[in-house]
């Protein structure tokens, strides 16, 4: 929201000698010494822990109103009211007087230079702490067995994503996009796109609603999130930039409630691909596909107009065969898709854990069988016969005409009931290596067995009982290794614990393209 007491409130110089030693999210309350959720007032300077903690951020600005109250305010007490401060985590801003969280600035941009300020500071205190790291490790000729055996260990060179308030669905999902290589790099090899000229010209850009809608765009945010991940230069980045794009042109999204991270997916994809259609930066995406030698026309699957990178990526052809059990006649239809929802049999539905001694354990081949099987449709799903010429009990098949490069499949653990949306916590056996669906295709024969093999390249989990509570992380592999995404916290890990994870959504590689990729 736009704060109206932001000129009273915000008081400190950007650069105030009184800010604390040392990296802000590391900073201690200075009533409790608690180093969790600190807070900073942006009228005093003064550190505080959040309400989540012991609250006395809100209680400093609290006690700050007392004399207002008691007397007729002065002008020099209406200008000191400590009502805004600021996440020394996040750099989001809140006040307390609104109650909410802020997303405009002062006149002077007094909130923006704070917010850059505090990120220096960060910055310098990592870099200074990652030398020391880097010092003790090169003595250590075990270093590297070290990293691959621990799974606690923190990952150097990975970037986690601050949580800016219930955003856990978007930082899974955009940790799993930044290791599919090949879309990636697509991406960080575009050009950059200054939204901000004159002074400001050349600064991160940290967007308000004053800035107005003309200099939104998703695919330059994305761009610039998905560069400052891998760099190894910072523990963790703020991705509040592209998180405002996302409010802006994706009403649904606003607000910190948590969301589906399916949805959100699928949301950001189409809205890349939409962008990209129009051109970016002066550059045709035709153009910059064109020089991927990689990405040729017969991997295009143009989905709502001309292909994209989205499409060449991750588009597939799915074929829908429809047959009237009246008179056989066959209805075929041809859909392009981004991912495959997966149904969890509902003889697995009680099967919580891998290794749980009753029934079988689901398996992803049996989601997969379960979506390309022969289907009778219901009495609420007739299908409209044009030679008997009305509604008719009849049979749907699906097969995969052709494959992406990226498979996307997810798992539809969330379903409506009466009243409640219940998750299905059934855990479904995966494989890492040699995913093969060939078996789904409707000419398996003009397909290469290299080209039907997939290999985990990511996998986001739910962690919780409900679509709109719990908690997103993300496991992927970057260079051999696999990593585990929590928001901010970035740690190795291995195969073990990967394969046993509750998956909501996988995203498997063309073994092809991947062994292609490797060799650029």
């Amino acid at each position: 929201m736009e704060c109206p007491h932001l000129s009273s409130s915000v008081c400190i110089a950007p650069d105030s000698a009184k800010f604390p030693l040392g990296s802000p999210s590391s900073w201690c309350c200075s009533v409790c010494r608690s180093n969790k959720s600190p807070w900073v007032c942006l009228t005093c300077s003064s550190v505080h822990c959040g309400r989540y903690v012991n609250g006395h951020a809100k209680k400093h600005y609290e006690d700050a109103q007392i004399p207002l109250t008691n007397h007729k305010k002065s002008e020099k007490q209406e200008k000191v009211q400590h009502t805004v401060c600021m996440d020394c985590s996040s750099y989001s801003t809140y006040c307390y007087r609104c109650d909410d969280f802020v997303v405009n600035d002062t006149k002077l941009g007094l909130v923006q230079k704070v917010r850059e300020h505090l990120q220096n500071l960060e910055n310098s205190a990592f870099t200074a702490d990652r030398h020391r790291k880097r010092k003790l490790l090169e003595n250590s000729s075990l270093n590297s067995k070290l990293l691959k055996v621990n799974g606690s260990t923190t990952a150097i060179c990975a970037t986690g994503l601050r949580n800016l308030g219930n955003t856990c669905f978007m930082n899974a999902i955009l940790q799993s996009l930044s290791n599919i290589e090949q879309f990636c790099c697509y991406f960080k090899e575009l050009p950059a796109v200054e939204l901000r000229n004159g002074k400001t010209a050349g600064r991160r850009t940290y967007h308000t609603r004053s800035q107005g809608d003309n200099n939104v765009s998703l695919v330059e945010e994305f761009r610039k999130t998905l560069c400052a991940l891998w760099q190894g230069s910072q523990t963790a980045f703020s991705p509040e930039s592209l998180f405002y794009v996302v409010w802006k042109i994706m009403p649904n999204f606003r607000g910190y409630q948590q969301q589906d991270a399916h949805e959100f997916m699928r949301y950001l994809l189409d809205h890349l691909h939409l962008e990209l259609q129009g051109g970016f930066n002066g550059v045709s995406h035709s153009a910059i596909l064109q020089e991927n030698s990689t990405l040729t026309s017969s991997n295009k699957c143009c989905i709502n107009g001309a292909s994209t990178v989205v499409t060449a990526i991750f588009g597939g052809i799915l074929q829908n065969e429809v047959n009237c059990l009246i008179c056989g006649t066959e209805s075929r239809k041809f859909d392009p898709f981004l991912d495959l929802s997966l149904d969890i049999p509902s003889q697995f539905r009680n099967k919580r854990s891998k290794n749980q001694e009753t029934g079988p354990v689901c398996s992803l081949r049996d989601c997969l069988r379960s979506f390309t099987d022969l289907e009778e449709l219901d009495e609420t799903e007739l299908y409209m016969c044009h030679k008997c010429k009305k509604k008719q009990k009849s049979t749907k098949k699906f097969w995969i005409q052709k494959l992406p490069k990226v498979l996307c499949l997810h798992l539809k653990r969330f379903h409506w009931t009466a009243y409640l949306r219940n998750k299905v916590d059934t855990y479904v056996e995966f494989p890492l290596r040699g995913l093969d669906m060939k078996c789904y295709l409707l000419e398996p024969e003009n397909s290469g067995p290299e080209n039907c093999l997939y290999d985990l390249a990511a996998v986001v989990v739910h962690h919780g009982s409900g679509v709109g509570s719990g908690h997103y992380t993300a496991y992927a592999t970057h260079e051999g290794r696999w990593f585990h995404f929590n928001d901010s916290t970035v740690t190795l890990t291995d195969e073990d614990t990967v394969v046993k994870a509750k998956a909501y959504i996988l995203f498997y590689v063309e073994r092809q393209a991947r062994a292609g990729s490797e060799k650029l």
